[in-house]
C-alpha cells in the first residue's frame, strides 16, 4: 500500500485546488494551513518552481479523537494534501494515506480511526474529475 493517493486532473491548477477543497469540506475537513511552495521558493531562495501547494486538511472530530488516544500524534497532523502543476493543463492532487502514517506510531487505538480517515481521503481523491 502506498503512502499517498493521487489523481491527475485535466484542469488548471487553481481549479484543482478549489475542487479538492470543496470535496474535503463536504467530508467535514477544513483547510487549516496552506503553503504556497512556488511563492516560498521565490521569496526565500529566488528560485522559480512550478505551482505547488501543500494543504493541511483537518477534521476536528477526528483530530480530537486522535489526540485523546495519543498526545504526540499532533506531529503527524494535519493530513497533507498536495496540488501540483504537471504541465500541459494537467494538475495532480495527492493526499497522504493516514493508515500508513499511523502504523509507525504503534498505538492500536489509532487503527480504526486511521482506517476511517484513509477511506475518506481516498474517496475524495477518487471523486475528483
Amino acid at each position: 500500500m502506498d503512502y499517498y493517493f493521487s489523481k491527475v486532473l485535466n484542469c488548471p491548477f487553481n481549479e484543482a485546488v478549489d475542487k479538492v477543497t470543496i470535496l474535503l469540506k463536504e467530508q467535514g475537513f477544513g483547510i487549516i494551513t496552506q503553503i504556497d511552495v512556488k511563492e516560498t521558493f521565490k521569496v526565500k531562495l529566488d528560485k522559480d518552481f512550478r505551482n505547488y501547494k501543500i494543504l493541511g486538511a483537518c477534521n476536528p472530530n477526528f483530530a480530537f479523537e486522535a489526540l485523546g488516544a495519543e498526545d504526540r500524534v499532533g506531529l503527524m497532523l494535519p493530513c497533507n494534501v498536495i496540488v501540483q502543476d504537471k504541465g500541459n493543463g494537467r494538475t495532480e492532487v495527492a493526499a497522504v494515506n493516514p493508515k500508513m502514517v499511523m502504523q509507525s506510531i504503534g498505538n492500536p487505538a489509532l487503527t480504526d480511526l486511521s482506517c476511517k480517515v484513509t477511506e475518506i481521503l481516498d474517496s475524495v481523491i477518487k471523486k475528483l474529475g
